[in-house]
């Protein structure tokens, strides 16, 4: 299974975490982790290239499927654009839990401060 945790502060999506796989299909052919992949690796992709807003990234081997996602919202607030490209990606992996369940992709939101 797949799990996302996306991190919120007054509702705007400034972090997320995805670990492990959908094992919806075997290694080469799970549409699934595909789809996830995909979705996040341009989102990242996309900060990255179109904004000038601080971003940390952490990813660990293929076999964990780990990702940690940050926007440094501490000394400003980072660019509509930012906010724009996380809110797609949210509404991306929901339509996945969406069409396939969640027995393959669980979402979970979590409302904190920036530590």
């Amino acid at each position: 299974m797949i799990k996302v945790q996306i991190f919120k502060k007054e509702n705007i999506i400034y972090a997320f975490d995805i670990l492990g796989h959908a094992s919806y299909d075997e290694y080469g052919k799970d549409i699934i982790c595909s789809a996830v992949s995909m979705l996040v690796t341009n989102t990242i992709n996309s900060i990255d290239y179109f904004t000038d807003d601080d971003i940390k990234l952490e990813a660990n081997n293929e076999k964990t499927g780990h990702i940690k996602f940050r926007v440094d919202i501490s000394k400003k607030p980072y660019s509509r654009d930012t906010d724009i490209l996380l809110r797609s990606l949210e509404l991306g992996l929901k339509n996945v839990v969406e069409q396939y369940g969640k027995k393959y992709i669980e979402i979970e939101e979590v409302q904190k401060n920036v530590t």
